[in-house]
């Protein structure tokens, strides 16, 4: 009986250890296939912003959205990756998230050097650092890419390069590390509660856009001289709604990386599916809320516009309306939630335009305007909810909500207007008025986006 109890024993452990090889590898693939949706989302900006840009200016815009996409990995590594798990306490070293020492891992990452190769070298331990890395650059290249679609066809490109790293590698992050994490303060104290990062994402990036454009300034011909803005479209209407699709496709990647999935890379993994904060989440209620998020905002701005541009960008505002609460609405909700998003999407647009703010996708309305909207209608709605797994723990609020609206607010337009009006005392913001009249692919690009069967003359290109 004994020896039978122990073989029992023996087979049991070894089922465990199956099982927790299986969950960790299934945690390994699943933030990989993650990456390569995200990758997707810049797809879409490129071709977007080169749709939305004058066929003088095409492969500018294409440059700049493919820089912001280089760039934020190497910075997000050296130091992008180590702010998030330095400061969630503030703006000194944390203590603690679940097991990991904030300080420890932070120090032991700082600038991709000395220790680090138990966290991020080729023979890495964990089986998931290297995985949950690459999600959250794709995070941040993402923030970059928000903030290129509202500069183009002015900014010049190193200026826009430097405005990229200190969006995608420094501001969001400090974001993240308040508000997207288990020791975040604005957590433990107000009960934030922000799934799908629609503030400290794309209200941050948003606004770090409204920072830049102040000092930038709009477009040559973009208004008149009694302050009426004048349309300036895209040459390729068809091009940009299509990138806003496909912006859609890596949204779900997006969303996926937001969800802490079963595995024993971080001691920190959950047994089940959970937020970043440790609730509940299941794929089924991304998959509902999703849909749901995306159908009401198109349906939205439809209502309003009847324009194909508004109502794709409608899809977008939709998912980012509901990103913060994917994990708690009721799908109806969702659905009026973001329909709501979708058809105060244009006049929010036009009301900054007014202001002599020259958004030329929209960017600001659409990622800022709309998180901050998505933001404080959690705060409505899911009052009460645990902001965090655990007893006496805080739990969502409407204050709390709005106190992350204003942190993120700051964070994103402090930034971007000070570092912007930085570069522009250097000369390096805003490209010469000659080489914008004549268009920045003639001048800037040693190429040509349109070499033959389209015309190129003043009146096509102007």
């Amino acid at each position: 009986m004994e020896e039978q109890i122990a073989e029992l024993a023996a087979q049991v452990a070894a089922l465990q250890a199956s099982a927790g090889v299986t969950n960790t590898m299934f945690a390994e693939t699943y933030y990989y296939l993650t990456i390569p949706l995200m990758i997707i989302i810049h797809a879409g900006f490129l071709a977007y912003e080169m749709g939305a840009s004058r066929m003088k200016n095409v492969l500018s815009s294409g440059v700049k959205n493919i820089l912001a996409f280089a760039f934020m990995i190497p910075t997000f590594y050296f130091f992008g990756w180590w702010v998030y798990w330095a400061f969630p306490t503030g703006i000194t070293l944390s203590a603690g998230a679940a097991g990991i020492s904030g300080a420890e891992y932070a120090s032991s990452i700082a600038f991709g050097w000395g220790e680090s190769a138990q966290y991020m070298g080729p023979n890495i331990a964990d089986q998931a650092s290297g995985v949950f890395f690459g999600a959250f650059a794709l995070f941040a290249c993402t923030t970059a890419s928000i903030m290129s679609g509202a500069v183009i066809e002015r900014i010049q490109t190193v200026g826009f390069t430097i405005l990229a790293i200190v969006l995608g590698s420094f501001a969001w992050v400090v974001a993240a590390a308040w508000g997207w994490h288990a020791d975040g303060w604005m957590v433990t104290m107000f009960g934030l509660h922000d799934f799908g990062a629609a503030g400290l994402v794309h209200a941050v990036a948003g606004f770090f856009a409204l920072g830049v454009l102040v000092n930038l300034g709009p477009r040559i011909g973009k208004f008149n001289a009694d302050g009426t803005a004048n349309h300036i479209g895209g040459h390729n209407m068809p091009l940009t709604v299509t990138g806003l699709m496909l912006i859609i496709v890596g949204f779900w990647g997006f969303l996926m990386a937001c969800v802490i999935v079963p595995g024993e890379g971080w001691s920190w993994f959950a047994a089940k599916g959970a937020t970043i904060y440790g609730t509940p989440i299941t794929l089924s209620a991304l998959a509902f809320n999703i849909l749901m998020g995306i159908a009401g905002g198109i349906i939205g701005a439809w209502i309003y516009t009847k324009d194909p541009f508004w109502m794709m960008s409608g899809a977008l505002a939709g998912i980012i309306s509901v990103a913060s609460g994917l994990d708690i609405y009721f799908p109806g909700l969702a659905f009026i939630i973001a329909f709501g998003a979708g058809v105060i999407l244009q006049p929010c647009a036009v009301w900054l335009e007014k202001r002599g703010i020259d958004d030329a996708v929209g960017a600001v309305t659409v990622h800022g305007t709309i998180g901050l909207y998505g933001l404080i209608a959690l705060g409505v709605f899911a009052s009460g909810y645990p902001a965090l797994q655990g007893e006496g723990v805080a739990t969502v609020s409407l204050v709390g909500q709005i106190v992350g609206a204003i942190v993120f607010f700051l964070l994103g337009f402090v930034p971007g207007y000070v570092v912007s009006f930085i570069l522009n005392a250097m000369g390096m913001l805003r490209t010469p008025e000659a080489a914008e009249k004549a268009g920045l692919d003639p001048t800037k690009v040693p190429a040509q986006a349109y070499p033959e069967g389209i015309s190129t003359s003043p009146a096509a290109s102007s």
